[in-house]
């Protein structure tokens, strides 16, 4: 564990601490809630208002999400991806939970395209306004679709949608979403 990721800890848990010994029980409870879906979803972002991102949830996480008042689930991963990984449905329990679940597959850089990262574009315009979690396995998948789509329709230079992107998860889909921005087709 890095240096910067036990000081982070530290400070969310001094921070849980302070909230605990300052708070009702709704509060207590609703912060517990938050560290709980932090903590248990890789790549935990919130990009923009009412938008959260990350990698695959869990079970759990996805209870802590529905209980922190997101509405819609958007997925990136295929379902042949998800069989092979876990051993539950994402939709049945996103859905038995009161939200809606939406699913985008994109199975990897091939499916990095324009036309995938349109239709991402579009739902989360549909959705504006309610919370939103949205994910791949790493949230890489994500980003690459938002700053390909930042890029590509919105003519943000390349250098500033890849910053979006990142922000949104891309990593390793970078040189990907790259080449496709410099060598559109």
């Amino acid at each position: 564990m890095t240096a910067l990721k036990v000081f982070k800890i530290f400070v969310l848990s001094s921070a849980l601490f302070f909230l605990a010994a300052c708070s009702t029980s709704n509060e207590t409870e609703t912060a517990n809630t938050s560290a709980t879906i932090q903590f248990s979803i890789k790549n935990f972002a919130n990009p923009e208002p009412s938008l959260f991102t990350g990698g695959q949830p869990s079970q759990e996480a996805l209870t802590a999400l529905a209980e922190a008042g997101v509405k819609h689930v958007i997925n990136l991963r295929p379902l042949q991806e998800q069989e092979q990984s876990q051993d539950w449905n994402e939709a049945e329990l996103v859905q038995s939970l009161h939200m809606q679940y939406h699913s985008i597959p994109v199975a990897g850089a091939a499916d990095v395209t324009l036309e995938n990262a349109t239709a991402l574009a579009d739902l989360l315009k549909t959705l504006e306004g309610e919370q939103v979690f949205l994910h791949c396995a790493s949230s890489n998948r994500v980003g690459a679709l938002t700053a390909l789509y930042e890029g590509a329709a919105n003519g943000v230079n390349t250098d500033d949608a890849i910053a979006k992107g990142k922000n949104w998860g891309l990593s390793s889909l970078e040189p990907v979403v790259r080449a496709q921005l410099n060598n559109p087709q």
